[in-house]
């Protein structure tokens, strides 16, 4: 029997927080959040690792739209490893766009053409994250890699995703369960 059936946790809605242990150049000390989580698996964007070289001027010219000045020299997070190619768009309200999926009453996950014209106006959601890739796991893998003891979980906070600077999410994300990340060692075990 697998922890989601034994448990019925999902864990969409929250952060997941890599340990120091976790090596994999992918998620080393990365914070991602679950956009969603069922029992087919999980999905998630890194919230904490920006493409050095590239803007959001970048972005939106390529998709033939002319920003505004403000968002032209917005980050572009890198995602995940999975989709690499594939924009995602983690933001507020508003929730009018053709294809969007509710992360939390307050979150949502969009990456439809009608969202990405808005903000490129200046007409869409005040607060967001623009994304390439995601972060996927398969049925049972995530709670195999938090039973190894690779990811502590936390609620999402909108202020360390919106309002943090890109560098600081990883201690701040782990501040919510009262951890000094940087005090844990890289060796895991179970008592």
């Amino acid at each position: 029997m697998s922890w989601k059936k034994e448990t019925e946790i999902s864990l969409k809605g929250q952060f997941l927080i890599a340990m120091p242990s976790l090596l994999d150049p992918n998620f080393f000390q990365a914070v991602t959040c679950i956009c969603e989580h069922t029992l087919e698996g999980a999905l998630g964007l890194v919230i904490n690792r920006v493409f050095p070289d590239l803007t959001g001027r970048m972005i939106f010219q390529e998709l033939g739209l002319d920003p505004e000045p403000q968002l032209k020299t917005i980050p572009v997070y890198l995602g995940g490893p999975v989709h690499k190619g594939q924009i995602f768009i983690l933001h507020g309200p508003p929730f009018d766009w053709e294809s969007f999926h509710l992360v939390t009453p307050t979150l949502a996950l969009s990456n439809s053409k009608d969202i990405l014209d808005a903000l490129a106006r200046g007409k869409g959601p005040e607060s967001f994250i623009l994304a390439l890739g995601c972060a996927g796991w398969g049925p049972g893998q995530l709670e195999s890699e938090i039973m190894a003891n690779a990811w502590l979980t936390s609620p999402l906070d909108e202020a360390i995703l919106f309002k943090t600077e890109t560098e600081k999410r990883w201690e701040e994300a782990a501040k919510l369960l009262g951890v000094d990340i940087s005090l844990l060692g890289s060796t895991v075990g179970h008592a």
